[in-house]
């Protein structure tokens, strides 16, 4: 149990033929809540980290992230494993591993073919050196705002899908099949036919970003037919801030500079959408 490597998780979501799921976090609260939904749930899960929220916005550091999952982690009754999400820059790869990350996402896809090959593929050294794993990407999975999940050219091409896998030997792919970040407009509506085209074509765990606001039926459909490794955040943090207005709507004007308590409300909250997410997987 306990922390344990990304590839690990993935592996086991590959051999039952269902998804881990990847939980977006920012600090302490929403970590201890994806651990307690886990735990509730007996479902193992991953606590990911987006890079600009230690490098930009500094809500956190790479470190100090990362030495707190390892120590949640180790007494947590299920496997918990620490993924590097979305991350442009090699040397905040490296940066990451060095801080104990077990796995981590290298996006080149903004380039061509070749040249996300060849990025991805000096990163798969590194990492692979340092006994960790990469997810990368290709197609675009782009932003729900701008419709991006409707446009068929940022969609992976099977085609391509060969080549890049066995160029960079990266241990899992993630796929745009009308998915997108952020809050879709309208319910997307996922390609399942190109999912089981991609699949047919390699052996490559895949993966599904921008997972809040797909239909859960949809979401099983894509775990039966190859993705691995479904990616959760948006919603998250929609209920993180609802979680505390509802408090301080509740405890104005006596309660609201109790912090404690605030912090127990939202945890409390996360933990329980969380782990109505976590029973989508048969894990």
């Amino acid at each position: 149990m306990s922390f344990v490597k990304g590839i690990e998780l993935i592996k086991m979501a590959e051999k039952a033929n269902t998804s881990v799921i990847a939980f977006n976090c920012l600090d302490y609260n929403m970590v201890a809540s994806v651990i307690a939904a886990a735990e509730r749930v007996k479902k193992p899960a991953m606590i990911m980290l987006l890079p600009e929220h230690a490098t930009k916005n500094k809500v956190t550091t790479f470190e100090a992230f990362g030495a707190m999952v390892k120590a949640m982690a180790e007494k947590a009754t299920v496997p918990i494993a620490l993924h590097l999400d979305h991350c442009y820059d090699e040397e905040e790869i490296k940066r990451a591993i060095d801080a104990g990350f077990t796995s981590v996402m290298y996006d080149a896809s903004q380039y061509d073919l070749d040249e996300n090959i060849r990025r991805t593929k000096a990163v798969v050294w590194y990492a692979h050196s340092k006994g960790v794993m990469v997810e990368a990407e290709l197609g675009s999975v782009g932003l729900a705002q701008n419709n991006d999940n409707e446009k068929a050219d940022f969609y992976t091409k099977p085609e391509a899908v060969k080549k890049f896998t066995e160029a960079t030997d990266v241990d899992a792919l993630a796929i745009a099949i009308g998915n997108a970040h952020g809050d879709y407009p309208f319910p997307p509506k996922l390609d399942l036919e190109r999912l089981d085209e991609i699949n047919a074509i390699t052996d490559v765990p895949l993966v599904l970003h921008g997972g809040s606001g797909i239909p859960e039926d949809q979401l099983a459909e894509a775990f039966s037919r190859g993705i691995n490794k479904f990616n959760y955040g948006t919603d998250t943090m929609h209920c993180y801030n609802d979680a505390v207005l509802a408090y301080h709507k509740a405890h104005e004007p006596a309660g609201s500079n109790d912090m404690i308590g605030e912090a127990e409300f939202v945890q409390k909250a996360i933990t329980d959408f969380l782990a109505k997410k976590l029973d989508l997987v048969k894990l």
